[in-house]
């Protein structure tokens, strides 16, 4: 229940958040994006080729200075692109841990996934991150990306780019560093939350040389050091320690006979079982009774519970051993060195080098009533557990008849005269005592240089090349060997009583680390040439034309091919190909009204992929007070080389509950059979080489208008459609509907396969122990990569920019920018899931869903050398809902079974706050407090998996509470 101070703090912060959102659609202040006033020199706009004095180009461009994330307290490019509202489903943050990507980050504009959204530096493309997003959608990871060097950052926010390349079918993101720099700068900034932890420290230092404009060169160097400590779930208390919802009517999968108990349990639980093999542990039968022992409950640190199965300690894992925020620590050097070559050619060449660490804490490994990795569902079938021996030796072979053998400490079952192989002990078993967790080390080497020039007065070119590579060393802890964890068994050397006696060389048998490197590497040449052609009645009509040729190699290696060890992923993926295209781009100025804007783009991929991606952009400006502007353009993007190279697989788990007539014929809900609780359905899909590329077409219409001299807003509807849509088993729901609703495992294995081709089941649990003739769960469902049909996303984005000069020279500054999600639909064979709105698309990335709003709003106040500075962050409601998964949810459905209080996410509002004092001309001071009003992330119990009720993409500054922040600039 919450109490009535509980009940006023968050009435304030909604009042705050609704009076700053009435204010705003009043006056209309936003982030500056194009209708401000126009910038005396000529700048280069990502999206066109063309010199120009303004951002108010027929695309949508938003524009993110330096000057406006400092004031909103941003310090890593992560957090300042993941800011921009089109910034949607499938986006990945610094603080997801789980899955493919953790300890990566990226940016998924109009919610298409990373793979859609193309992220340059300086206009040019970087390498990949080693490790496919969900699999197989590969991205840029921004945390490679120094934040110091950073002049402005540019989102193009059309459906694609006949620039830079045709696969940027949500838009494209240019981060524009410093070009040149003389003298020194430096930064330290340090903080740490209201609670006491999440330390925070960042250093950074510029030193360059060379007056650029009369000695015709310039060189600086950049380092840069950040580091975030840990944030644990028990220190946040409920509801984000927890997955027992039941004292604000919830459900309960954590007590009561439920997981803990039978699966993620700190101390051994057995049951009398047989073994048919006695030098197999894997070969264990079905339990005789349902009652099953619990030495030791005198030690229960957490008090006991009793249940049908009997009695048992009470523990919350969630509590004890997951965490919010991983320690994560980065640091980047980099150099630049510009030159004058002539009076019309210029000149650079750049150096970089980052390395980014991620250490995250996982929960001990467990072993209960589950196979080896990768069995079949036959050896499932016949492997229902992992038992004990009555007997153990010193070799672990034949110990039932072997000189030395001895009666099994480990096994209470284990008496003089016990028949072997009707005394076996099945175990349930968490190593509390092997600490799990991964360690992921990326490092990113980056060189670029090129030329560029002018050739008499109306000619302009450029030729630049860029080589990149990351290696990522990936290491995980705490995983069981199953060879070294049957030999242990066998022989008694892991003592399961009292696990505080076993060795440190015990348990790095049982659990070795492993260790996996990959890498991805790209070159590429791009150079172009663009001219004034003749005049019209607007100005000069121009022409630019180019050509970019690059090459691709990834090598994310199989870190578990021998399948030898529980839960390491088998995901892997190989590939190279070269892409060549040639491009062109018009610009016709009609009249003064009307300008537009023709480009095109031919890409050749070398599997033999080839199309032309045109597009044409219009603005209409009858008034300087008022424009209409559109674009229409196409694109597309061909299979990652996890998605078509046919040495490429993985194995994707999405927390999966059974249906209502499966958890009739194990016991019913009143049971509180474990067997029917939330767990990990896996997907096993390998690379198809027949997929095709998706395609796409986009379209946007929009105004830009300043009414005033004082107020400028845009506004633009956005749609984008992808057909052959690449996605991995996307009737993945009917397969396993399919398979729950077959009478028996042979029935149910010809219902997934009659699905479609390519679906198969992989892997089955074992036999319920207390229902030994009911259907068994299914644990992986093989699934193809096919293009489906089509995805239709639509909605608007809103910006404004309102500056005002108050009395006493004060100014205030204020800026809005907002998307509004009307539709994004899945049609897969004429089955359409809808995902606005809710936890959908599920399957992608975090799955933390598409909200139907966001936005954000900084206000800005000048005060001679003082700036305040307020930046609000609004995430609209989520439905808790999604087409394309069999996750509980509720609402019509209510599979959660939670009821309808739990219908939906509620909004979420946080507000940063930064004060900036200005002391000389050399130094200033600043102090940020994060999350000002301690905003609380809304409940959301069918979250992934990795984040017990609450979503990481959206509501991760709820989660960390209020921080605070100091530092310091220092300018010579």
């Amino acid at each position: 229940m919450k109490n009535h101070k509980h009940l006023r703090g968050a009435a304030l912060r909604h009042g705050v958040a609704a009076l700053s959102l009435v204010t705003t659609l009043a006056s209309a202040p936003a982030y500056a994006q194009g209708a401000a006033a126009a910038e005396p020199e000529t700048i280069v706009v990502t999206g066109t080729m063309f010199r120009r004095t303004n951002t108010e180009t027929p695309s949508p461009v938003t524009v993110l200075t330096s000057e406006s994330l400092i004031k909103a307290g941003i310090t890593t490019a992560s957090d300042a692109i993941r800011s921009i509202s089109a910034d949607g489903a499938g986006s990945i943050g610094s603080g997801f841990q789980s899955g493919f990507s953790a300890g990566g980050s990226a940016v998924s504009l109009r919610g298409l996934g990373v793979s859609s959204t193309l992220v340059l530096v300086d206009g040019l493309r970087s390498a990949n991150f080693p490790l496919n997003d969900d699999g197989h959608n590969a991205y840029v990871d921004l945390n490679s990306i120094p934040f110091s060097l950073i002049d402005k950052i540019e989102v193009l926010k059309d459906g694609a780019s006949s620039s830079y390349g045709a696969d940027a079918i949500g838009g494209v993101v240019n981060l524009k560093l410093k070009k040149q720099f003389n003298g020194v700068a430096g930064n330290a900034e340090s903080g740490i939350s209201e609670r006491g932890d999440g330390r925070y420290s960042r250093l950074s230092a510029t030193v360059g040389f060379g007056d650029y404009q009369n000695e015709g060169w310039n060189f600086y160097v950049n380092g840069e050091y950040q580091y975030n400590g840990r944030i644990s779930n028990k220190s946040r208390g409920f509801p984000y320690n927890t997955q027992d919802l039941t004292s604000i009517g919830g459900k309960d999968n954590n007590t009561a006979d439920g997981p803990n108990m039978t699966v993620n349990v700190p101390t051994a639980y057995f049951a009398k079982t047989t073994q048919s093999d006695l030098n197999n542990p894997l070969s264990g039968g079905t339990a005789a009774s349902t009652a099953m022992l619990a030495p030791g409950l005198a030690n229960c640190a957490g008090g006991t519970f009793t249940g049908a199965n009997g009695t048992g300690c009470k523990y919350d894992l969630v509590n004890q051993y997951r965490q919010l925020a991983p320690l994560q620590e980065r640091y980047s050097v980099n150099g630049r060195l510009s030159f004058r070559v002539s009076d019309s050619i210029e000149g650079y060449v750049t150096g970089s080098f980052s390395r980014s660490y991620v250490s995250i804490q996982g929960t001990p490994s467990v072993i209960r009533a589950t196979q080896p990795f990768g069995g079949s569902p036959a050896l499932a079938s016949s492997n229902p557990g992992i038992v004990l021996p009555v007997y153990i030796c010193s070799t672990g072979v034949n110990c039932a008849t072997a000189a030395d053998r001895q009666l099994n400490p480990n096994n209470p079952y284990a008496v003089a005269g016990a028949d072997p192989a009707t005394n076996a002990a099945r175990i349930y078993y968490m190593f509390g005592d092997i600490a799990a967790g991964s360690e992921r080390t990326n490092d990113v080497y980056r060189f670029t240089s090129g030329l560029n020039g002018k050739i008499g007065e109306s000619t302009d070119w450029r030729i630049e090349g860029v080589y990149a590579r990351d290696n990522l060393k990936l290491t995980q802890h705490g995983l069981l060997n199953i060879a070294n964890l049957m030999q242990a068994i066998n022989t008694g050397s892991y003592n399961f009583i009292n696990p505080s006696l076993n060795t440190a060389a015990v348990r790095n048998s049982i659990a070795p680390d492993r260790t996996t490197p990959s890498y991805s590497q790209m070159y590429a040449v791009d150079a172009s040439i663009s001219r004034a052609l003749f005049d019209l009645p607007g100005g000069k009509a121009q022409l630019a034309v180019g050509g970019q040729i690059r090459a691709e190699k990834l090598e994310n290696r199989n870190q578990n091919v021998a399948l030898d060890t529980y839960g390491l992923t088998t995901a892997s993926a190989y590939g190279q190909h070269t892409v060549s295209a040639a491009y062109f781009e018009i610009d016709a100025p009609f009249s003064r009204m009307l300008d537009t804007n023709f480009s095109g783009r031919f890409d050749h991929y070398s599997e033999g992929f080839s199309k032309f991606s045109p597009k044409i952009g219009v603005k209409f400006t009858p008034t300087k007070a008022f424009a209409l502007r559109g674009t229409y353009s196409e694109g597309f993007r061909a299979p990652t080389f996890a998605e078509s190279g046919p040495r490429s697989q993985y194995a994707g788990f999405v927390s999966t509950t059974p249906p209502a007539n499966f958890i009739a014929d194990h016991g019913g809900a009143a049971s509180n059979n474990p067997y029917n609780a939330v767990y990990q359905l896996g997907r096993g899909v390998v690379g198809n080489p027949n997929l095709k590329p998706e395609n796409s077409r986009s379209f946007t219409l929009g105004v830009i208008s300043q009414p005033s001299r004082w107020l400028s807003f845009t506004v633009d509807y956005y749609n984008i459609k992808k057909s052959n849509l690449i996605v991995s088993g996307p009737l993945i729901s009917q397969a396993v509907n399919a398979y729950y609703n077959s009478a028996n495992v042979a029935a149910a294995q010809a219902a997934v396969a009659a699905v479609g081709p390519g679906y198969s089941v992989n892997s089955i649990d074992a036999i319920d122990p207390l229902f030994p003739n009911a259907l068994p769960r299914v644990l992986i469902i093989n699934v193809p990569y096919v293009n489906a049909n089509y995805s239709v996303t639509s909605g608007l984005d809103f910006s404004a920019t309102a500056k005002v000069d108050l009395p006493r020279n004060i100014k205030w500054t204020s800026r809005l920018e907002a998307t509004y999600v009307i539709r994004y639909d899945l049609n897969n064979a004429g089955v359409l899931q809808r995902y606005a709105g809710t936890f959908g698309p599920y399957d992608l990335s975090s799955g933390n869903g598409t909200p139907r709003i966001r936005g954000n709003w900084q206000n800005t106040l000048e005060i001679g050398q003082l700036s305040l500075s307020l930046t609000t962050y609004y995430v609209g409601r989520i439905k808790q809902t999604a087409a394309d998964s069999n996750t509980d949810t509720s609402c019509a459905q209510n599979l959660y079974k939670t009821g309808d209080k739990f219908c939906y996410v509620s909004p979420f509002i946080n507000n940063d706050f930064n004060a900036t004092l200005k002391i000389n001309d050399r130094m200033t001071v600043y102090g940020i407090v994060k999350n000002l009003f301690d905003a609380k992330a809304p409940v959301a119990p069918a979250a992934y998996s990795s984040a017990p009720n609450f979503l990481t993409t959206w509501h991760y500054a709820g989660l960390v509470g209020r921080e605070f922040r100091a530092g310091v600039n220092i300018k010579m």
